[in-house]
């Protein structure tokens, strides 16, 4: 596996619709993809969910499908998995492991409140978590290439329509903890997702009758649309787009911004670069 498409596929966050980002946890009736290193402060609860190798889960981990933690991760609560679990070399985790299903346990693995597990039990180290959520993404999307895999990625943060449907990813090295989420490059947000927390990317999209309660800053562009409330400032490296219908309570301040006649801001607005008025129904 090259090292160069590990990183190039995984370099996005998106949040899909109806994500929720609340005090103690991170809700979505999809898929969890968490990249390597990562430094969550927040439970994870999804259909399948998936962490990389060296992250750290401060809270639980709960599953409605399957749950695989790789190698030397650490999970500050328990981990529960409604199918099968696959615990990787070096794992520690701080609560109970449940299991309805089959577990497979990789070597060294410390667990402090015990584990229950219905199915088969068989002590080996498990296929690294970034192999397999390629290979489990190659087969969702039914293509054969990495090549190919990489240029879907990159086409969910396109603004084209019919794109496929894909899981929550959030990428290596992201940092999320009560007051900043915090990724290294692009994050989309979904439809009617609920997040609080200040959001700092490389740039970020916030689609429909979404609500952030903090702030958002982005080294490049920040697009808000119809229905999207923030309850903070805004703050973008290069132009932020408000769309027809979006409502920013903070302040807005990037070199350009672009400005639907019927959008609001509370705040004060800083453009040293131009700010353009939009009007009709361009979303």
């Amino acid at each position: 596996m090259k090292e160069r498409t590990v990183r190039d596929w995984h370099r996005h966050c998106l949040l899909p619709d109806g994500t929720e980002l609340q005090e103690h946890s991170i809700k979505t009736d999809r898929n969890i993809v968490i990249g390597e290193f990562c430094q969550i402060d927040y439970g994870l609860r999804g259909a399948d969910v998936y962490v990389g190798e060296s992250s750290k889960i401060r809270e639980y981990v709960w599953a409605n499908g399957d749950a695989r933690i790789g190698n030397w991760c650490e999970i500050g609560n328990d981990v529960i998995a409604k199918e099968d679990a696959y615990i990787g070399e070096g794992v520690k985790i701080n609560g109970k492991l449940q299991v309805a299903g089959a577990l497979d346990i990789g070597e060294k693995v410390e667990i402090k409140g015990g584990f229950e597990a219905k199915g088969a039990i068989a002590i080996r180290n498990p296929m690294p978590v970034f192999m397999f959520i390629i290979i489990y993404l190659m087969t969702l999307l039914h293509i054969e290439s990495e090549k190919e895999l990489d240029r879907i990625i990159d086409d969910l943060f396109s603004e084209d329509d019919g794109k496929p449907e894909i899981q929550l990813m959030i990428p290596a090295r992201s940092k999320l903890n009560m007051k900043l989420f915090a990724v290294p490059s692009t994050m989309k947000i979904g439809k009617g997702c609920r997040l609080h927390g200040n959001i700092r990317a490389g740039s970020i999209e916030v689609q429909e009758n979404t609500v952030v309660f903090g702030s958002l800053r982005a080294k490049n562009q920040i697009r808000v649309v119809s229905g999207v409330t923030i309850h903070g400032n805004v703050e973008s490296g290069t132009t932020v787009y408000v769309r027809k219908g979006a409502h920013i309570l903070g302040d807005v301040k990037a070199k350009s911004i672009v400005l639907h006649e019927d959008a609001k801001i509370d705040g004060t607005i800083e453009a040293p670069h131009g700010l353009r008025i939009e009007r009709g129904d361009k979303p």
